[in-house]
Formats: structure tokens, sequence, C-alpha cells
């Protein structure tokens, strides 16, 4: 199973970016540990600040890859191209996000990108990434 992971703006800073909202770990190093916790799952990773650099990705696994996990930070409540380029693509998408958005300010309660998902994780911090693999896992057999 090919599984990739796309997060969007900012997720470059996790473990020093508001660590008492998104915790003390870098992406990097729990990357890692998702690829421990699920050996026979073949991950990519993408990460940028971008926009159009978040679709282009998009596009690019969308028609390889049994499942994509995406966090698109900002963008989320930004970004109908990117809600746009998930319904283009074939491979199923499940945005999740580390902080709760709808316990946040009122503009993070918006997203552009959840109806044309599969589903959304939100508020479980990095395990929200491992609970959405477990599901790939689970339904896409």
């Amino acid at each position: 199973m090919q599984i990739a992971i796309i997060n969007g703006p900012n997720l470059n800073l996790l473990g020093t970016r508001e660590p008492d909202v998104y915790g003390a770990q870098t992406f990097e190093q729990y990357y890692q540990e998702l690829q421990n916790l699920f050996p026979n799952v073949t991950f990519s990773y993408y990460q940028s600040n971008v926009e159009g650099e978040l679709i282009n990705e998009l596009h690019r696994v969308g028609f390889t890859s049994n499942g994509i996990i995406i966090n698109p930070g900002g963008y989320t409540h930004t970004s109908v191209a990117i809600g746009d380029a998930i319904a283009a693509i074939k491979a199923p998408v499940i945005e999740t996000h580390i902080s709760n958005v709808h316990a946040r300010e009122d503009f993070r309660k918006i997203s552009h990108v959840s109806a044309k998902c599969k589903g959304t994780i939100s508020g479980l911090g990095l395990s929200g990434y491992a609970l959405a693999v477990k599901w790939f896992i689970d339904n896409l057999k």
C-alpha cells in the first residue's frame, strides 16, 4: 500500500512552533515513528508553504497512491483550489489537523477541503496521521 502525506504551511516548524498547541516533536521524528508503526506501508512525504506546490503534489501522487493524508494548514480555510485539486484526483484523501480547529478562532471552523475528502481527523495531535493510515489499511483492501 502506498500512502502519501502532504503537509501545508508552517508544518515544517513543528517542534518549535507553538509547542503548547502543536507539541514538541518535529514531523520528521514522527514520520520515522509512523514508518516503524506501519512497516508494510510505503510512505511518501511532502511539505510546502506554497499553495501551488501543494496542488502540484496532489496532482502528482493523486493517481498512483492508494491514499493521501493532507494537512493543508492555514490553506484549509482559504484555498478553494486545494479543494478542487482533491476533487480532481482518484486517490481518497483524509484531511488531518493536529489541533482541534473547531475549538480555535472562528475562521478556522471553515474548511474548503473537508467536503472533498473521505473524512477529517482533528484535534488528536500527530496521532491523527496514524489513525488515517489505519483507516486506509482497514478500508482499502
